[in-house]
């Protein structure tokens, strides 16, 4: 499979398509964290899926990774990561946890974490289907008790020529001036950019504003 070819154009377009979405997913996850949610501008890199295989087992031992996978007419998915910090800090917001214990996470953090995986998994499809009319949802997300890369084998194996669009997301909320920051890392395969690509350049050669809104 040839690498797909990206305009800066491009690039600011697709950036463009996930603020909005982020925007979504942050004033709905602002309502459980009951305090100011700030999405930072994604970077988009295109990696081969040794590198993000790597990427991504650099955080197993110290994060715990909520997986959501994009189903439909796009193929990816979405992991968010957790610290014993971020997991600590979470509780006490969230559920008005006092002295909360590192490690082992009860049934209600874990509840939390997939909730809010959930929650911002949810906003983000949403308005990429919404933007780029496709059709695709977000599976329910999952902690995955197993190595990850075993837990993205279905995304992964299945095209191995693939080169996976991975973009980064810092989610960041503030709580009694105090910020919580979250990486979330959103990838799909190398079909799906197409698609996208072509979405976009079609609205480009048609002149009309890809990221209004009605």
């Amino acid at each position: 499979m040839t690498e797909p070819h990206i305009t800066e154009l491009e690039r600011d377009i697709i950036k463009e398509i996930l603020n909005i979405g982020l925007a979504r997913a942050a004033d709905s996850f602002a309502a459980i964290a009951k305090d100011k949610v700030l999405l930072k501008v994604p970077d988009i890199t295109l990696i081969e899926v040794k590198e993000l295989l790597n990427l991504v087992a650099t955080y197993e031992d110290t994060h715990v990774i909520i997986q959501s996978d994009v189903k439909g007419e796009f193929n990816g998915a979405t992991l968010m990561l957790f610290s014993d910090d971020h997991i600590v800090r979470l509780s006490e917001i969230c559920l008005s946890m006092l002295e909360v214990q590192k490690g082992e996470l009860t049934v209600m953090q874990e509840s939390l974490l997939l909730e809010i995986s959930n929650i911002i998994t949810g906003a983000l499809v949403t308005q990429l289907a919404n933007i780029l009319k496709a059709n695709i949802y977000g599976s329910p997300p999952k902690a995955p008790k197993s190595h990850i890369a075993d837990s993205l084998k279905g995304i992964l194996v299945q095209h191995p020529l693939f080169q996976p669009l991975v973009f980064t997301v810092v989610t960041q909320f503030t709580h009694n001036s105090k910020s919580v920051e979250l990486p979330l890392l959103l990838f799909f395969d190398t079909n799906t950019l197409l698609k996208m690509l072509d979405t976009i350049r079609a609205f480009e050669l048609g002149k009309n504003n890809l990221t209004e809104t009605d």
